[in-house]
């Protein structure tokens, strides 16, 4: 995990090296001042040498103003470290990200992706800034205030021995008991990244409803569960504080008890003393930033635990070694091809599939919700992998393209499809960041969307807001027409991409397809029967399997499953089929 983490400090080294050299001389300093403050008592103020206070005056002013500088110096290093270290976890992440497949994401869900994204990554800043620089910064204090201690009063310092096996024990329990609540803190922070995305993104529903009273008590209900895995975890750090304050009142009642025996004895002097409680402040304060140290690193692991998992995480979709990258064509064919989204042989979503099309063929897929239509069309730019089976486009296995040249190859719309913050054309250019404003216009006309884009204000550079949240559902799929047929592909694959149009705009849709660009595959995946009747094929899935395939005047004669969806359809517009 560690090595995972490091390969991501890069170009931010110099400056992660430099905070414990900055460091360590602030510790050196710090060691000094108080041998300083004990020269200036002994023979400075006791002895009312006037020069003598003068001298060592001097030189504590200066080794203040130098610390002063170290300290400043590693804190800003520190934190250039961290947060370039941030920056490039989550650009590491995110990069990781988009080479996912729809299983890969499925396996970690977008809400705990984005929890990993933000919150996981700030634990993991925090923890490296602490530990390059107050993890370097207490054990050299610990050590040094230690070693200084016995040169000035070895008896007096085996004080320390004492009390440090304690406080260690007591570190130990602490942390074995708060990490496994932490953990559970944050697989509930996805439960709750979950239920505020729903709700946000569902808010026209949620009011239309008025079910909001309903979604803040999901909120709560959430929010409650992480305050109490948050208490308690606290609660168990926690003790720290009054662990640490016993160690240290107990040190200074032994230090003054001891010492002013040692004093009357005439074998420490009354500057000695005051260095020895210097020391014994810094050993017990080096503790207790370590012991911060401890919870915040606690933290930070399970986060970095996290963080790894998508590090490492590889796509289940891979080029070959020698990627094909030219597609002759837009023909496809399915062998035999089943799939499964668990990769359980006994939960099929498509069941031995075998069919053929020809480069330039409009094929129309039908059927009843959960046939697997959509399914099958997300294996053509393998979106997922068949679990059994292959698949030809242009006579070669999917698998044996590169994934950039199949997907540049495949446009896909789908019914729910997203705009992007930004305006029309900028979304519009997803298909070609080159396109002119005429390519633009030429593909609005076939997707039938210029008409409604010049009634907007500024028109091509209307704003879109997140989500396109300021459009309509039928303007929405319309543009996403138009982006995915400026990539000019040699597929598309319309997804149920014009339920949201009327009947009269669908069909000037499927008629400029057919009429502007001839030669490219078209797939239409439909639930109305009048948006597949001109295809050249088309085919009935039923759970999975295609029962039927053919003209829409073949089906008609020969499929009962398509006979009565035409019928039933038919009826509802208040006509029946002849």
């Amino acid at each position: 995990m560690i090595k995972v983490l490091a390969r991501q400090i890069g170009e931010y080294k110099k400056t992660s090296i430099l905070t414990p050299i900055m460091v360590l001389g602030e510790v050196i300093l710090d060691i000094i001042i108080p041998l300083i403050i004990a020269a200036l008592i002994d023979q400075g103020i006791q002895k009312q040498d006037q020069g003598a206070i003068l001298f060592y005056g001097a030189i504590l002013l200066v080794c203040a103003l130098v610390a002063l500088f170290f300290g400043t110096m590693s804190g800003r290093f520190a934190a250039i470290a961290s947060a370039g270290f941030a920056k490039n976890l989550r650009g590491a992440m995110f990069k990781n990200i988009q080479s996912f497949s729809f299983s890969n994401i499925d396996r970690f869900s977008t809400n705990s992706l984005v929890t990993r994204l933000t919150t996981d990554v700030t634990n993991v800043q925090n923890a490296y800034q602490m530990i390059i620089r107050m993890l370097i910064r207490s054990p050299l204090m610990l050590i040094f205030s230690l070693i200084m201690s016995f040169t000035i009063n070895a008896e007096l310092a085996l004080t320390f021995l004492v009390i440090l096996p304690i406080l260690g024990v007591g570190l130990y329990v602490v942390v074995r008991l708060a990490h496994p609540l932490f953990e559970k803190v944050f697989r509930t922070y996805d439960k709750m990244n979950n239920v505020v995305q729903e709700n946000l993104q569902g808010i026209r529903v949620v009011k239309s409803y008025v079910r909001e009273d309903h979604e803040i008590g999901k909120f709560k209900k959430v929010s409650k569960e992480i305050y109490q895995l948050f208490s308690k975890a606290e609660k168990t750090v926690a003790f720290n504080t009054p662990m640490l304050q016993f160690c240290m009142y107990t040190t200074m009642l032994l230090l003054s008890w001891f010492g002013a025996h040692l004093i009357v004895d005439g074998s420490m002097s009354t500057g000695e003393l005051v260095s020895m409680f210097t020391y014994a402040t810094q050993t017990l304060m080096s503790l207790n930033m370590l012991s911060m140290i401890f919870v915040m690193v606690l933290i930070a692991r399970t986060s970095s635990e996290r963080i790894v998992e998508v590090l490492e995480e590889q796509s289940d979709l891979k080029n070959n070694e020698v990627a094909l990258t030219d597609v002759a064509d837009g023909s496809v064919e399915f062998k035999n091809v089943s799939f499964s989204y668990n990769d359980d042989p006994e939960k099929m979503a498509l069941k031995n599939v075998s069919l053929a099309i020809k480069p330039g063929e409009v094929v129309g897929i039908v059927g009843g919700t959960g046939s697997a239509k959509s399914t099958l069309v997300q294996l053509i730019p393998r979106l997922y992998d068949t679990t059994q089976g292959e698949i030809l486009v242009g006579g070669k296995n999917v698998k044996d393209y590169d994934l950039v040249t199949l997907r540049d190859n495949v446009s896909m719309v789908l019914q729910n499809n997203v705009l992007f913050s930004g305006t029309v054309a900028s979304n519009l250019r997803w298909g070609d960041e080159q396109a002119s404003d005429q390519e633009l216009k030429e593909m609005t006309d076939i997707a039938q969307a210029t008409s409604f884009i010049e009634e907007l204000p500024k028109q091509f550079n209307y704003p879109i807001a997140q989500g396109g949240s300021n459009v309509s559902g039928g303007q929405k799929q319309r543009l996403t027409i138009a982006r995915a047929l400026l990539k000019k592909p040699k597929i598309l694959i319309l997804d149920d991409s014009t339920s949201a149009v009327d009947t009269k705009t669908d069909t000037q849709i499927r008629q400029g397809l057919k009429t502007k660009i001839p030669g490219t595959t078209t797939f239409i995946i439909a639930q109305r029967i009048n948006s597949v009747m001109d295809a050249d094929q088309i085919f009935v899935l039923d759970h999975g399997k295609i029962v039927a395939n053919g003209t829409h005047d073949d089906l008609l004669k020969t499929s009962d499953v398509y006979q009565e969806m035409y019928d039933t359809q038919q009826k509802g517009f208040g006509s029946h089929a002849e």
